[in-house]
């Protein structure tokens, strides 16, 4: 298997910080929420610093957890090892994802579709590594609603966002992209997760859901 040539320092250390606030502060329970229905194995794609671990049922039997940065990867590597379940963590592109056809019964995508380079093509991986009826739970930041929100996330999109965020967008339709990839969207949650240090967030709006292999 290849290795990945993926590098955002600057996110790489900001990034397990900010999830443990997170934690803190109410996305512990929407993890929760996210993950209560997985079972059997599991691909999570971009496992960032390990922070869904802790929060997978007793059902869930195996989680291969896809992870291209290396000191990120580093970190999900000793967050496996206090899991509830077993976590084995591998180096893969999004576009390319180390795993056979049809070979997991759920796939994670959490504060991820937004970083991939090319959207489409890691949602095609993710339904490709499913089995037929095979289910994606995600959770994701998307493109606001109100006209403002979107002015300032495609600004934010076009300069320094992404450099700093570890290549995220903030203004992306992921669920429209989920569906368009083949999947049908069983479940769906919209909301806008607070933010206590900022008065605008362009990542407040946010996703929820569950969506089968079509």
């Amino acid at each position: 298997m290849r290795g990945t040539t993926v590098s955002h320092p600057v996110f790489a250390r900001l990034w397990p910080h900010l999830a443990a606030a997170g934690e803190r502060q109410g996305t512990a329970e929407l993890r929760d929420r996210l993950l209560a229905g997985a079972a059997g194995r599991v691909l999570e794609l971009g496992a960032g610093s390990g922070t869904n671990f802790g929060h997978y049922p007793s059902a869930v039997t195996e989680v291969v957890a896809v992870e291209p940065e290396p000191r990120l990867r580093a970190l999900a590597a000793s967050a496996a090892l206090s899991a509830p379940v077993p976590v084995t963590i591998v180096d893969g592109d999004a576009d390319a994802l180390p795993a056979e056809d049809g070979a997991f019964d759920v796939a994670v995508a959490s504060l991820v579709l937004c970083s991939v380079p090319d959207q489409g093509r890691a949602l095609a991986e993710l339904r490709r590594v499913l089995r037929p009826g095979g289910r994606l739970l995600f959770w994701e930041h998307v493109r606001g609603e109100k006209a403002g929100l979107v002015r300032a996330q495609r600004v934010l999109d076009a300069t320094v966002w992404p450099f700093f965020a570890g290549g995220c967008h903030t203004g992306r339709d992921t669920a429209a992209a989920i569906e368009a990839a083949g999947f049908t969207i069983e479940r769906l949650d919209r909301f806008d997760l607070p933010d206590l240090r900022v008065n605008l967030n362009p990542a407040s709006p946010q996703v929820l859901g569950m969506a089968v292999r079509a």
